[in-house]
């Protein structure tokens, strides 16, 4: 994913997940306010239109601001603004369908034909041979559905925004190519050869689907989200984008003119990126889950069971589980979990501490041909984890 460029890892939903960077004085030069407010500042700084960050312990909260709604009004970003939260929407799919382990209804090992029988077929792709824990942990070998999104280009998005897919129609997207290996493959290293694939959790959520008899948004509702009370959390099947949001710009090459891309069918995005939520409800989303509220201990072992990525740059180190990633921290040789998350004008970084005492969620609505986001981004993430 390293190779891809903003405007395409803004597609990927995610792929970037949680920047690592450590620190180059950016965010110190940005004064005054708390640690927190101070590192907002900085990614404010570097040219995005708004910041909005939560810190989320025992103890309390804390929340810092910076930049507008939108670039017309110039109104404030209010307290407790949604966003879309891109690709940590498999972090809620992969904890679903670890339920339904959980319960005996279905199991990690299970094939894709078992429950889709005959849909992945042709092209050296074989639902035969994929499991279900190849789909939740990227190492299936599909081909990326997203990398065929007409979204390069600011003409790209302005015709094909509201254009409205089936899940059916995207894993069909990803069938006319090849794969990229054969599912569970191994590399010289020994290790899964593992590749971003937002495929797989377009897949995992038609099981959810075949399992329950209830779509994977429902019983992501049924599940968690009401449970937990995330009273501004929701999944997008189309243009619908609840609760007070900034807009969210697109940059498609360095320094040029923004594109306003709040307004978008999100039927794309599907179980690997829909998610609309909050800064205080996506803290309380990983408290809960690491916290042990939300997966038996066998199911919640499985999702921690990391195989070392391919990630580079700012996620050097980095290891996916299933729905998640864990990612090393200065201050604590625990690190920390988290997903992330990118989509066309919004960017989503954050962490939870491994004991789920300490979370933190940052919402970028811009994404930048500028490798400072993910920078300063990723020093906020890390220095609110250390604090």
């Amino acid at each position: 994913m390293s190779t891809l460029s903003r405007a395409r890892r803004s597609v990927a939903v995610g792929a970037g997940a949680v920047a690592l960077l450590a620190g180059t004085g950016v965010a110190a030069a940005a004064q005054g306010g708390t640690p927190l407010q101070r590192d907002v500042n900085a990614v404010r700084a570097v040219g995005t239109t708004g910041v909005l960050a939560e810190t989320s312990t025992p103890d309390g909260t804390e929340e810092a601001r910076a930049g507008v709604m939108d670039v017309r009004s110039g109104r404030p970003i209010p307290r407790g603004a949604s966003f879309r939260g891109g690709s940590n929407t498999k972090t809620y799919v992969a904890t679903v369908v670890l339920q339904l382990v959980g319960e005996g209804r279905m199991g990690l090992e299970d094939t894709v034909d078992r429950w889709l029988p005959g849909l992945v077929r042709g092209n050296g792709n074989d639902g035969r041979k994929i499991t279900v824990r190849n789909l939740l942990q990227h190492t299936s070998g599909l081909y990326d559905f997203t990398h065929d999104l007409p979204f390069d280009t600011r003409e790209d998005v302005e015709a094909h925004r509201f254009d409205h897919y089936t899940p059916e129609q995207l894993v069909g997207l990803a069938l006319r190519h090849r794969p990229e290996f054969e599912p569970g493959e191994t590399g010289p290293d020994g290790n899964p050869r593992w590749s971003y694939c937002n495929t797989g959790y377009v897949l995992a959520g038609m099981i959810v689907e075949r399992v329950t008899g209830h779509r994977w948004d429902e019983e992501a509702m049924r599940r968690i989200v009401r449970p937990l009370g995330l009273t501004h959390t929701s999944f997008a099947r189309g243009r619908e984008f609840p609760g007070r949001h900034p807009h969210g710009y697109q940059e498609f090459d360095e320094g040029g003119p923004l594109l306003d891309v709040t307004d978008m069918d999100y039927s794309w995005a599907d179980a690997a990126g829909s998610l609309v939520t909050t800064a205080a409800d996506h803290n309380r989303f990983f408290r809960a889950l690491f916290g042990g509220r939300l997966l038996r201990p066998a199911e919640f072992a499985e999702m921690r069971r990391t195989v070392p990525d391919d990630l580079d740059g700012s996620l050097a180190g980095s290891r996916y589980g299933l729905g998640v990633m864990w990612l090393p921290l200065g201050c604590s040789k625990a690190g920390y979990w988290g997903h992330g998350g990118d989509t066309p004008g919004y960017m989503t970084r954050g962490g939870v501490t491994p004991d789920g005492r300490r979370a933190v969620t940052v919402s970028v609505p811009t994404q930048l041909q500028d490798d400072r986001q993910d920078l300063t981004t990723g020093t906020l993430v890390r220095n609110a984890l250390c604090a």
